[in-house]
């Protein structure tokens, strides 16, 4: 597949960089369960692709009722101890990074995942180095995606216009923010309404 031009690559996180989804979909699951809204990973994966936690939050209430005061502390400090044990990268994706970097090709990460999270993926990937000052949470910016804001700031990050810019992205929600960005998309997951690249494919 021919990439689009670009000047710049922003990465998502969860399911182009980390293969985590599978993991936080698991204990995502099992944390509303418990709350008596019955799921698997899954569901959980259906209801909250691509969302960041405060998205996430209204969902669980409106089904489960009032959560207990730090229920969603608990939740991401769960979530941080297993992603230490157990996180692997996407197949192919420290690949596609090293040789994107190598070129000099600015790199930026724009992930929902909060920030403290974030940090630890990239860490444990071996990656953080890679992205130094081009890592952007929903809590860096005002609106998590759809939203274009996390977007906005990466491409800004690596002085670029929007327009500059391809994006990785495997969820609908991060979708409609690069495009509401203004940048160009391309995602290694079918059905998203955009080019589908492989990683090995970048660089």
């Amino acid at each position: 597949m021919r990439l689009p031009p670009f000047r710049a690559v922003l990465f998502d996180c969860d399911g182009v960089l980390a293969d985590s989804e599978g993991l936080v979909n698991t204990i995502v699951a099992e944390e509303v369960t418990a709350r008596g809204w019955a799921m698997d990973g899954e569901r959980a994966r259906q209801e909250f692709l691509g969302l960041a936690l405060p998205d996430m939050l209204p969902r669980i209430v409106r089904r489960t009722g009032p959560l207990p005061p730090g229920w969603a502390a608990a939740l991401t400090a769960r979530i941080e101890r297993e992603l230490e044990r157990r996180l692997e990268p996407i197949p192919g994706a420290p690949e596609a990074v090293t040789r994107l970097a190598a070129r000099g090709v600015p790199l930026a990460v724009c992930s929902n995942s909060g920030r403290a999270e974030l940090h630890r993926k990239l860490r444990l990937l071996g990656l953080a180095g890679v992205f130094a000052g081009r890592v952007f949470s929903f809590e860096d910016v005002p609106r998590p995606k759809p939203a274009p804001d996390l977007y906005l700031a990466g491409a800004a990050a690596c002085g670029m216009t929007p327009g500059e810019c391809l994006v990785v992205e495997d969820s609908a929600p991060g979708v409609v923010a690069a495009l509401a960005a203004g940048c160009r998309v391309v995602s290694p997951v079918a059905g998203l309404g955009v080019p589908v690249v492989p990683l090995s494919a970048l660089g």
